[in-house]
């Protein structure tokens, strides 16, 4: 299994992206990020894999990715779609430096789900307090 680290180009927060995403698929079901490069590894990526979000600089979620297939962006030049399931998935935040397009992102290099509940109640956090004590590297 094999993952994709993604920049979310724009987005201040997670309520942010999920508005976007959600306003993307009711427009044009199923939800798909759109990417130019198909990546040469996508047999090992939809095998169980995720997109992991980064947000303002830090790793915050992930979202499986479903399948990948051809596309075509609004102009009608070729894409490439990355089919994701609706539900973000928060993980432990991490710091991310800033990179252009996506990157594979190895599983036992994948930060790991917040499990809902946990003992020292960081998924309680607000997501932007959360975010900034990742950048601290506090969480």
């Amino acid at each position: 299994m094999l993952h994709l680290a993604k920049l979310a180009v724009g987005v201040r927060d997670l309520a942010q992206l999920q508005s976007a995403q959600r306003a993307r698929a009711q427009q044009a079901p199923p939800l798909r990020h759109l990417t130019r490069n198909h990546p040469r590894r996508a047999a090992e990526v939809i095998d169980g894999g995720s997109i992991y979000w980064v947000v303002c600089g830090i790793m915050l979620v992930r979202q499986r990715i479903l399948d990948i297939r051809p596309d075509a962006a609004q102009d009608g030049s070729k894409r490439t779609a990355l089919v994701l399931d609706p539900e973000l998935v928060a993980v432990r935040p991490r710091a991310t430096k800033a990179f252009q397009g996506w990157r594979y992102l190895a599983a036992d290099a994948a930060p790991s789900d917040l499990a809902r509940g946990r003992a020292d109640g960081a998924d309680a956090l607000p997501e932007p307090l959360r975010r900034a004590l990742a950048g601290l590297g506090l969480l």
